[in-house]
Formats: structure tokens, sequence, C-alpha cells
């Protein structure tokens, strides 16, 4: 098995609840916008930074991941860049997006993977996309 088949399944072991599922579906893209916004706001520089930084690991893991994480994040990062208020709103996206998912932890009654270990910050995004990438018969 692969590492990143074996990071999924990890991950996974802590999402097997359908209404946790769920909220990771809302949440985790919301955070990660959220995220780059608040990034971006600071400057674009420390956005760019991050997203490098991130598909730096992505590619360690797998390069079909890598390369989605990559129109993922330059989206994100296009609609950030005109978006108003992008300070603000993003704070708050964030903040509610993460109490929605520490409630569909609590439902879960198993705490966030990342509590264990900081790597599954990144996991989760890349998560959900090899959901969509199975769905699509996409190999990574």
């Amino acid at each position: 098995m692969s590492t990143i088949d074996t990071l999924f399944d990890r991950y996974g072991e802590s999402h097997q609840n359908p209404f946790n599922k769920r909220v990771h579906w809302i949440c985790v893209p919301l955070i990660t916008f959220s995220l780059l916004g608040m990034l971006w706001a600071a400057s674009p520089w420390l956005a760019l930074g991050f997203v490098i930084f991130a598909l730096g690991y992505y590619l360690r893991l797998s390069l079909p991941i890598a390369l989605g994480m990559l129109l993922l994040s330059a989206a994100m990062l296009g609609i950030a860049s005109v978006l108003p208020s992008l300070l603000w709103s993003s704070v708050t996206i964030f903040v509610l997006a993460w109490i929605c998912q520490f409630i569909g932890h609590k439902v879960e009654g198993k705490k966030p993977s990342f509590f264990d270990d900081i790597k599954f910050l990144l996991v989760g995004p890349a998560w959900l996309l090899g959901f969509i990438y199975r769905r699509l018969h996409i190999r990574y």
C-alpha cells in the first residue's frame, strides 16, 4: 500500500460517521479557501508560498493529487484575489467552519486526526480529492 493510501486510511478512521463526512465535504474546502484568503489578505506572496509548500508535500505523495490540488489552489487564489473585504470574511468562514468540524467530530466520537499528527491538516483536502478521483476512475 502506498504512503498516500495509508494516510487516507488513517485519516478516514476518524471520518466514518455520515454526518461528520458531510460536514467535512463542506468545511474542509471552506477552511482551505479561508486560510488562503487570510494569507492573501496579508500578502499574496505569503499565500503563494504556502501553496508552494503544500504542493511540495503533495508531490512527495502523488503527482495526480498534487496536480489536482494545484488546480484547486489556483481557483481559490483567483477567487480570493477579487473579493472585497477578504480578511474579515475569511476569518469568519475559518472560525465557523472549524466550529462545524469540531461538532462533526463530537458526533463521530473521535478526535480530529491532526491532534495526532499535524500533517493531517494537509491530508484532509487531498482525502476529499481522492474520493473524487476514485469516482472518476483517476489513479493517484
